[in-house]
């Protein structure tokens, strides 16, 4: 059996149950043509990367299924093709390592995993507790201190040294 996955695009003007029918049409056209759908994701509401048709987001639906033939894949296509709630669609086959990844997806080792430390995290508000203070000792007063000078007063300017003269001028003196 050789295995697909199509992921299409729904226009999100519809209305939630005008979406869902949209999604089970397509399923019911694969379970028609002979396909054992494995496995239908509703990923939701998602932005686009760049507007389609004057939008910005889309009802994102994928659907796996399994064939014995590819045939009818060209008949699922020109159908998406022709609806207007599609905005767009990828049909494609699956190879042994997309079948593989896709099932350790829905069995939840790939993915958003079920963290059980993020209940705690909420409980405490998200920070590590305080390890307890030691109990303050009364002590004796500080000794007192001077305070410092505000600023130092500012040193005399040096003279400018001469320029000296090349020793080879001393010795013609000489």
């Amino acid at each position: 059996m050789r295995n697909y996955e199509v992921t299409f695009i729904v226009d999100p003007v519809l209305s939630g149950e005008e979406i869902k029918t949209t999604a089970q049409a397509y399923s019911d056209m694969l379970k028609g043509a002979g396909a054992n759908i494995v496995h239908i994701d509703e990923m939701g509401l998602r932005t686009l990367a760049y507007p389609i048709n004057k939008r910005n987001s889309g009802v994102y639906y994928c659907i796996e299924f399994q064939s014995e033939n590819g045939e009818f894949t060209d008949d699922l296509e020109l159908a998406l093709r022709r609806d207007e709630r599609i905005m767009r669609f990828l049909t494609f086959r699956l190879d042994k390592f997309g079948i593989k990844y896709n099932e350790d997806k829905r069995n939840g080792l790939i993915g958003k995993a079920k963290r059980p430390k993020a209940k705690e995290k909420k409980e405490t508000g998200g920070r590590p507790e305080r390890p307890e203070r030691p109990e303050r000792r009364e002590s004796a007063p500080a000794a007192k201190t001077t305070p410092a000078p505000a600023k130092p007063a500012p040193a005399p300017a040096a003279k400018p040294a001469e320029p000296a003269e090349p020793a080879a001028a001393k010795q013609e003196e000489e």
